[in-house]
């Protein structure tokens, strides 16, 4: 599950910077959390990864909301 949530916030990131499409973000985030969470009851490895891919989740998730805002603040003055 951690490799998996690393792949969807790359898939994020690439999408992010080429097309806007950063709503996978919430995937990889979603996927790096239950990663996380057994990773804790199994024992298991990944456990860096997993952050890593919640690192670059919650950072588009950043990025998209700081965007938003800027946008908002710039075009909210000018008539339609």
């Amino acid at each position: 599950m951690a490799v998996t949530s690393l792949v969807l916030a790359a898939v994020a990131a690439v999408g992010t910077a080429l097309m806007a499409v950063g709503v996978i973000a919430v995937f990889a985030v979603g996927a790096g959390h239950v990663a996380l969470n057994q990773i804790g009851r199994r024992r298991e490895k990944g456990r860096e990864l997993a952050i890593a891919a919640l690192a670059v989740g919650y950072s588009i998730a950043v990025l998209g909301l700081v965007s938003t805002v800027y946008f908002m603040a710039i075009f909210a003055d000018r008539p339609m």
